[in-house]
């Protein structure tokens, strides 16, 4: 079914499409762009605090995801499976699930969402395109992207909330 789904979106592809995701999944490559933005929000006295979240949330999805799960689960990839899609990108090297690209994009649109609301909206959007761009490429299945989306989120989520319950326990200790 998700080998179906991959295969009808190789029908949508044309040029502009193909032009727009392989560069859309740049963004996305390495985690760079979201380590940019963290780094920028370290460097910031106003986003800080939530610099440092998106810092530990990045790390943590990295260890959970990039590190454990792809070598455990060892899932190979689409183009892997059906060699005869011709790729847009370069044929990635490591295993398929999760999706490091989903993963640590949501873990920087929640985080920047946290930080400002209007830039949060525009985060997850472009988050959304690079997750969409691992399927459009056939270099990942929907549930890889479900699930590095998931992760993301969650991790992100109990990084952000643990950090408010110190601050909270910090605060009533100084009363």
């Amino acid at each position: 079914m998700e080998m179906d789904f991959l295969l009808f979106l190789q029908e949508l592809h044309n040029p502009v499409l193909d032009f727009f995701f392989s560069k859309i999944t740049v963004l996305g490559n390495a985690g760079m762009l979201w380590i940019i933005v963290c780094i920028i929000m370290l460097c910031t006295k106003k986003y800080r605090k939530c610099g440092i979240y998106f810092a530990v949330s990045l790390v943590c999805c990295f260890l959970i995801g990039n590190i454990f799960l792809k070598n455990v689960i060892a899932r190979e990839r689409p183009c892997w499976v059906n060699p005869d899609v011709v790729l847009l990108i370069s044929n990635p090297k490591d295993y398929s699930f999760p999706s490091g690209h989903s993963m640590h994009s949501f873990v920087g649109a929640l985080s920047i969402w946290y930080a400002n609301k209007k830039w949060g909206i525009a985060a997850f959007i472009l988050a959304g395109l690079i997750a969409f761009s691992r399927m459009y490429l056939f270099v990942h299945y929907p549930t890889d992207v479900l699930v590095g989306i998931v992760i993301g989120l969650g991790v992100t989520f109990l990084v952000h909330k643990l950090g408010c319950m110190e601050r909270v326990k910090t605060n009533y200790e100084n009363v």
